[in-house]
């Protein structure tokens, strides 16, 4: 477990430092070590993946609750609709800048971690050192695989929510009903095969922390 540095100091010397590399470097310089680093940020992409299935699914029963209200209490029910859609995508654009921190300081780490191999002067840790790297490699591009699966589906339910909430804002009548009625069977499917890809998601990345933080104790 590291030892906690000052949150001020690190956000400031992030806010100072443009350049992503070099913030990990800054942040590794006051004792944040690559590999710590990089478990937050797979926290982080977990608990943002985490975040965008539950507003997923709540912004699927939104969207299917249309089905049941009458026809004069649209205009209302389209403004928490929008309100649901917009939260859908801030959360997407959330988990999709969190897996591009996961990659710059995986980058990093792999980088150093390959360049150190030719430091050592004992040819048996070498060869145990780099057995480990492309272990931990290995099962970090899965998980980064996996990652990117799983929010690459949020893509189609976004724009068939995207598609029903201007399809209701210019038609507050049973027509908008019925256009959901319509298409509620795909967006059901797109929303349990984004949240079961989630999930897989999320496992994995948990597993992949248990495994950095015991290998680090």
């Amino acid at each position: 477990m590291r030892v906690l540095l000052i949150p001020m100091a690190l956000a400031v010397l992030a806010t100072l430092v443009g350049c992503s590399s070099t913030q990990i470097a800054v942040k590794e310089s006051l004792g944040y070590a690559k590999r710590e680093q990089l478990v937050d940020r797979v926290e982080d992409a977990r608990d943002g993946q985490e975040a965008a299935k539950q507003q997923f699914e709540s912004a699927l029963a939104e969207f299917l609750s249309v089905t049941g209200v009458e026809t004069g209490e649209l205009e209302k029910k389209y403004a928490s609709i929008k309100k649901q859609y917009e939260r859908c995508e801030d959360r997407a654009k959330a988990v999709n800048a969190r897996i591009k921190d996961v990659e710059r300081v995986a980058t990093a780490l792999f980088k150093e971690w390959n360049a150190e191999l030719d430091q050592y002067s004992s040819s048996e840790m070498r060869a145990a050192s780099k057995r480990q790297l492309d272990d931990t490699k290995i099962k970090y591009d899965a998980l980064l695989s996996t990652m990117k699966q799983a929010a690459a589906k949020m893509d189609p339910v976004l724009a068939a929510f995207k598609d029903q909430t201007l399809f209701l804002k210019h038609n507050l009548n049973a027509r908008a009903i019925a256009s959901l009625q319509q298409t509620s069977g795909q967006i059901q499917s797109d929303v349990q095969t984004l949240v079961a890809e989630m999930e897989q998601a999320i496992n994995e990345a948990n597993a992949f922390i248990q495994e950095m933080q015991a290998n680090q104790g």
